[in-house]
């Protein structure tokens, strides 16, 4: 009889807990059993290691043989188990030393000749490992990506390599940690959308604040161009946020892009998507959308053409900044802290309020237009803008560009160092407790608040966003008291037609 025990780590989420592989060899006629609610393809596992153990020259022992995945209570799911219990069946059958087994935590899967295939979710696990000072074994195709956590990695292409490793007949192959290339990616330029000068005002508030934004207007007027471009006016990510960013992208099994490491994500996915497809979910939930979009933007165009149901599942993460799926087997969390932009027209036809084109919407057509986005998602959305047709003469080949991407990330990053000093957050992300002290105004501002918010109908919520909105505002003027005309022009990024026949306003500057 024989033991053999290693260690390895589970995928649930985002999350890495840890996991023991035990291996027990004993009399009897030969059988394989995996226990440790392991879910089909950790079942399949047996075939794989045995023909892996073969094709890399060892015996596979003729006995009953039985791998426990600890705990028993947490469900192990993937092929990332695969070396370790072939390692295990190698140990316990004296075919390798146990001296250096206990020195790593090892995941891989195991192809039919030996070798060793990549598994998703690694980085997690790796960060995991990393704090627990344990070095771990991956396959060639991970080294990268686990090296990201700066622990001790170390790759194998094969069985019989880490198999040599184990057994001092060869070194293991250590793969070190490279600072990631912080050279960003080519983002459509500001400049390049011409005329829209309140338009452009409202996104340089919406990125200087972490605001969500919705842009209304018809067809053709620069709505979508103006929405791919606010990862531009955006300061790079931190080394946390593209960590976690990755760590959401090793979940789902992408390709690791280290040579735009900080550059933030943009999601734009169509409105035909499901809200499983949006949020994350499946029987063994994985990240939605909002998750590949955590630390950037989402954007939803023709938001009035999503399915109701799936833009109401939007609310609690647009609060919350994380989801959690639940399933019967149980629930993950995913992390969800993304800036919502929005583009939709304002009616069916899409002309309404255009003075070059004819709306024939009757009023009530556009009510149940408009009704198609909920009140309370549109009570999250900060800031909401009229995109109307830009005047034919911005459209001229040699008309005078407007201000470059990178003259307004100037001053957006300024704006948000300042909240970053005053409150360790940005302003959309500041709790209702933390409003009385950086709502700092002038006396005739309160007033203005509570006389718009009687004739605008303004919600809790909304009162709320309006003054986070003002304090962006006069941030991005450097002010640190807040003005008359921050909170004017906060109010007027606010209204939004809900069915009226004229379109709002432009905001004030």
């Amino acid at each position: 009889m024989g033991l053999a025990i290693l260690q390895s780590r589970a995928a649930i989420g985002v999350e890495a807990p840890p996991v023991t592989i035990e291996v027990f060899l004993s009399g009897g006629l030969p059988k394989f059993n995996i226990v440790g609610l392991a879910e089909t393809a950790v079942r399949e596992s047996k075939d794989r290691v045995f023909g892996a153990i073969k094709s890399s020259g060892f015996e596979f022992p003729q006995r009953r043989i039985t791998a426990n995945l600890g705990p028993a209570d947490m469900r192990k799911t993937g092929g990332r188990f695969d070396l370790p219990i072939a390692l295990g069946i190698l140990s316990a059958s004296g075919q390798l030393p146990r001296q250096r087994i206990d020195e790593f935590e090892y995941y891989g899967e195991l192809a039919l000749n030996g070798d060793v295939r990549p598994v998703s979710g690694v980085l997690p696990a790796a960060i995991k490992a990393a704090n627990a000072k344990k070095a771990i074994v991956v396959p060639q195709d991970n080294g990268v990506e686990a090296a990201l956590a700066g622990g001790n990695v170390f790759v194998t292409r094969n069985l019989r390599e880490i198999a040599a490793v184990l057994s001092n007949q060869a070194e293991a192959c250590y793969v070190s940690y490279a600072e990631p290339c912080s050279e960003s990616a080519s983002m459509p330029d500001l400049s390049e959308v011409r005329g829209q000068q309140f338009a452009k005002r409202a996104l340089e508030i919406a990125a200087a604040g972490g605001h969500n934004l919705l842009l209304v207007g018809p067809p053709g007027t620069g709505k979508s161009m103006l929405a791919r471009r606010l990862p531009g006016l955006l300061p790079p990510m931190s080394d946390v946020e593209a960590m976690e960013t990755a760590a959401i992208g090793s979940v789902l099994g992408l390709p690791l892009k280290v040579s735009h490491w900080r550059t933030r994500p943009f999601r734009a996915p169509h409105h035909t998507a499901s809200a499983i497809a949006l949020v994350g979910g499946g029987r063994d939930p994985r990240p939605g959308e909002i998750s590949r979009a955590h630390n950037g933007v989402l954007f939803l165009d023709e938001l009035a053409e999503f399915n109701r149901h799936v833009l109401d599942v939007l609310r609690e993460p647009l609060e919350t900044g994380c989801i959690t799926i639940s399933r019967a087997q149980g629930q993950a969390d995913f992390p969800a802290s993304f800036q919502l932009v929005a583009a939709m027209n304002p009616c069916p036809c899409g002309y309404l309020g255009d003075r070059q084109g004819e709306c024939n919407c009757s009023k009530d057509a556009v009510q149940r237009y408009r009704g198609r986005v909920s009140g309370p998602l549109m009570d999250r959305i900060d800031i909401k803008v009229q995109v109307p047709r830009p005047p034919v003469e911005s459209l001229r080949p040699n008309a005078v560009p407007g201000e470059p991407s990178a003259s307004v990330a100037t001053r957006v990053i300024k704006a948000r160092e300042r909240q970053i000093r005053r409150a360790r957050r940005l302003n959309a992300r500041l709790a209702a407790s933390d409003l009385a002290n950086v709502f700092s105004a002038c006396d005739d501002c309160y007033q203005l608040l509570e006389d718009a918010a009687t004739r605008m109908n303004l919600s809790a919520r909304a009162y709320q966003r309006v003054q986070r909105v003002s304090r962006t505002i006069a941030d991005l003027a450097g002010e640190t008291v807040i003005q008359h005309a921050h909170v004017a022009e906060a109010l007027a990024l606010w209204q939004v037609d809900r069915g009226n026949r004229q379109l709002p306003t432009s905001p004030i500057m």
